[in-house]
């Protein structure tokens, strides 16, 4: 069984979180769909616990920090390119021996944009149509061209992030999709041969309304959504230190 996170955005807390309760369930593998780094407090632990991990791909905060200091998406206030300079920073001015700073930077750039499986499954940080920065949200289902478009891009089953917010994306017909949120399945999704986009939320910053640090289980056919505590006292508490 594989335990499916993203965005963790170096909330070390919350990945460890995740770790220790997709271990208690018996995964045997993690695959961290991007944004390893970024707003949180502990870049460099959590890129050093990702590269234990079976697939890591390319988040656009990842990105940023290797090749685009300036970068800030849609929308975003100063907040942003200022976090990624101060990953940046961070990860030069490690006290630590200087081919460990450099297994890091290699990791980050080494990283693919996708992943793809036998039987038809697809991993991105985005969607699967732009792997790295596409952003599909609830409301996309009323977007048919939006939707129809992703759709040609895989060919059964994708898994992605980048929009904190889980759920499952259902092909009834090439014109309508439905949104599933994870309670209205009772965080339980089994395949039954439609084409599915199943976003694994955030672990380390959630946008849906629920702090709990959010990643999936799959074991081929059903996909369990997963909520798990972590000390946030602890990470506010960095984050004030890091100002």
């Amino acid at each position: 069984m594989k335990a499916i996170l993203s965005d963790v955005h170096a909330n070390l807390e919350a990945l460890r979180a995740v770790l220790d309760d997709a271990s208690s369930r018996g995964a045997d593998s993690v695959y961290n769909l991007g944004d390893i780094v970024g707003f949180g407090p502990n870049p460099i632990e959590c890129i050093d616990l990702s590269m234990e991990m079976a697939v890591v791909l390319l988040g656009h905060f990842d990105h940023a920090v290797l090749f685009d200091p300036a970068f800030s998406p849609p929308s975003a206030d100063a907040s942003v390119s200022k976090s990624i300079l101060w990953t940046r920073q961070v990860l030069k001015s490690s006290k630590e021996a200087p081919a460990a700073r450099q297994d890091r930077v290699e990791f980050l750039s080494g990283l693919q944009m996708s992943h793809q499986e036998a039987g038809g499954v697809l991993y991105v940080h985005g969607s699967p149509r732009s792997h790295m920065s596409e952003y599909v949200f609830p409301e996309d289902i009323y977007n048919a061209r939006k939707m129809a478009r992703i759709g040609e891009r895989f060919d059964r089953l994708c898994f992605a992030g980048h929009t904190h917010m889980p759920g499952i994306f259902v092909e009834n017909s090439r014109e309508k999709w439905q949104f599933i949120r994870p309670d209205d399945c009772g965080r339980t999704f089994r395949l039954d041969g439609r084409r599915v986009l199943c976003n694994v939320g955030s672990v380390g910053q959630p946008r849906d309304g629920d702090w709990r640090a959010s990643y999936v289980t799959f074991d081929g056919a059903t996909i369990q959504f997963r909520r798990v505590d972590y000390d946030r006292e602890i990470t506010a508490n960095k984050m004030n230190d890091a100002r």
